[in-house]
């Protein structure tokens, strides 16, 4: 019993590795603006979240998080310390939060409408915690006047149709893997 509980812990930790890896990966198919990027993160944010659960969803991208503060080029923009004071931070920050709540809303009901609820749910936590870092970085480090108006094209209004073919994929995608990971209809991981 204590071998198949090993063995299930290191299939979960390889792909929460995986997934962070896979985060990291789409940060570098991008579309640059004057603020931010069009990334494939979003689809991976919410794959994690989807396929993984809500721990280790929400883990994998706490790993993605940490790579980039310890110096690894895996955001967009870089990486590093002081990648906490990039406008476009708190989106990342999102990631975490979005990828468990994702997980969570999904544990016990993995069916393609809750899937996009979920997804959607999770978009809105990465937009909760991205536009306000947005405000303060660009409005109080930075010194710019961002009124609102501003701050919703730069951070959120140009992203949200990619964002919505991101999340379908996201969804179609992990239909599809959930079976190969053990986690279909009504089982909870």
């Amino acid at each position: 019993m204590a071998h198949a509980n090993k063995r299930t812990s290191i299939k979960w930790l390889s792909l929460t590795a995986l997934f962070a890896a896979l985060t990291a990966a789409g940060a570098f198919f991008r579309i640059p603006t004057p603020w931010s990027a069009y990334t494939l993160q979003i689809l991976f944010v919410c794959m994690a979240g989807l396929l993984l659960g809500p721990k280790y969803g929400a883990l994998s991208q706490l790993v993605y998080l940490l790579l980039g503060l310890a110096g690894l080029p895996v955001f967009s923009g870089g990486g590093g310390p002081a990648y906490v004071l990039h406008p476009t931070f708190g989106f990342l920050l999102g990631y975490l939060a979005a990828a468990f709540l994702i997980g969570f809303l999904c544990r016990k009901d993995p069916s393609p409408r809750r899937m996009a609820a979920a997804c959607a749910a999770g978009l809105a936590v990465i937009y909760l915690a991205g536009l306000p870092y947005m405000a303060l970085i660009l409005n109080v480090y930075l010194g710019r006047g961002v009124d609102l108006a501003a701050l919703l094209w730069l951070g959120m209004l140009p992203f949200l149709p990619a964002d919505a073919l991101k999340i379908a994929a996201a969804v179609f995608l992990s239909r599809r893997l959930l079976p190969a990971l053990g986690r279909g209809e009504g089982r909870e991981t």
